[in-house]
């Protein structure tokens, strides 16, 4: 059983023991990423991940990673649009060693400017990375129009444009505004002893009180985005607007993503690889954040095969919102669903992510493993028609393509009529 502490100065503490094993799994997690930049600040809360690894006044970076090392385990860190999270999974005989580090690593970065030289340059190349991979491409250019207007359509590694201007200064500026206790949660799962509970406490009630504006919110907006690539295949995204992360609708949209996507038994992979040989790989998902959602379709096709793959899609999303779902259909992906999160949940790591996550998009409403089946049976037939009935609306589509596309026309026409 989970227990919750809130400090006076705002920050949060998640603990859950498990008991019969040796580790521990731990994460300073920060509410800000990426949505809380303005656009001349944007790849801000990344860089500054980044800056996190390159020491303190009182150990360097080559220290700091021989430290990391010597415990064994995973200490590492990530950046997301809506928050930050630096995390540590150990032997529970390292776990004061590793909290020692993420509070360097969260709180006593220096920031030293020749370091954000270097830094830039690896920033950089992870920028070049990304784009030369086109299903990373196509979803990024899709965020960019589908939230236009708005920071979460902004990525989260920046641009080239906006590092540039970037200084150790602004940077430790940035930080320092965003890395306030109210935004603070450490979540902590596995092996471990009351002493460190007061490490904890001691170390977090030491920050002063930061005042924020929250990111506005998002409004999604149709929109056809297309990027000419030399690739052997044209990378598709077909996107709806849908759901918010913590709405009570969401188990219901995770099956009916299932029964589409989510598997070789799936709809869409049965209709438009086994049965047409149209693709080699074809998924759907929902991209969830606190105040909006998209539902997406994803597929990579060969140039001539496009127009018949985006047809046969249609056809599959319309019989289902059509004709809903069989009782077997349902039936599979519930128990699918379950155990992945079940099972999932049995690793601290898993655990620790959980809580902090449940913290940061459900307003701290945590499920037991009986409450997480109920809510999954609890799922209907009807109700799984009913979504895909308002999902599927294509006066609300969105795609992109990247790859060999062709002109716009053809797309636009495919948008407002599909076959």
């Amino acid at each position: 059983m989970y227990e919750k502490t809130v400090l006076p100065n705002g920050a949060k503490i998640l603990t859950e023991r498990m008991t019969g094993i040796r580790s521990a799994a731990i994460g300073i997690w920060v509410a800000s990423g990426s949505r809380d930049e303005s656009a001349a600040e944007n790849g801000a809360a990344h860089f500054i991940e980044h800056m996190a690894f390159k020491g303190s006044e009182d150990i360097s970076a080559a220290q700091l990673a021989e430290e990391m090392d010597a415990i064994g385990g995973q200490v590492n860190a990530y950046t997301t649009k809506e928050c930050t999270c630096f995390y540590a999974h150990v032997l529970d005989c390292h776990l004061p060693r590793a909290w020692n580090l993420l509070t360097t690593l969260v709180f006593d970065a220096k920031f030293a400017q020749e370091d954000v030289e270097t830094e830039r340059g690896v920033v950089l190349e992870e920028i070049g990375m990304y784009r030369d991979e086109p299903d990373d491409l196509v979803s990024e250019r899709l965020m960019a129009k589908i939230y236009r207007g708005s920071s979460l359509a902004r990525p989260i590694l920046g641009t080239p444009a906006t590092l540039k201007n970037m200084t150790g200064q602004s940077l430790k500026a940035w930080h320092d505004a965003h890395y306030g206790p109210e935004r603070i949660v450490v979540s902590l799962e596995g092996s471990y002893d009351d002493g460190i509970l007061e490490e904890i406490k001691a170390r977090l009630m030491s920050l002063e009180p930061v005042q924020m504006t929250p990111a506005r919110p998002a409004v999604y907006h149709p929109a056809l985005t297309l990027k000419k690539k030399a690739t052997e295949q044209n990378h598709l995204i077909l996107a709806f607007p849908s759901l918010p992360a913590k709405h009570p609708n969401r188990y219901g949209l995770q099956l009916m993503s299932s029964i589409l996507g989510g598997g070789m038994s799936s709809r869409l992979f049965q209709q438009v690889r086994e049965k047409q040989g149209l693709s080699y790989s074809i998924s759907s998902y929902g991209a969830c954040h606190r105040d909006t959602g998209i539902f997406c379709i994803y597929t990579a096709t060969s140039r001539e095969t496009e127009a018949q793959a985006l047809n046969t899609i249609h056809q599959v999303i319309g019989e289902l919102a059509e004709h809903g779902v069989s009782p077997d259909e349902l039936d599979r992906a519930r128990e699918q669903s379950k155990a992945n999160v079940l099972m999932g949940l049995e690793s601290t790591a898993a655990r620790m992510n959980y809580l902090a996550r449940c913290e940061l998009y459900d307003d701290g409403e945590f499920l037991s493993s009986d409450e997480i089946i109920a809510a999954y049976d609890a799922v209907t037939q009807e109700q799984v028609r009913s979504l895909a009935q308002q999902t599927f609306d294509y006066s609300q589509a969105s795609l992109s393509a990247v790859g060999r596309v062709r002109p716009e026309e053809d797309y636009q026409n495919y948008l407002a009529a599909p076959l």
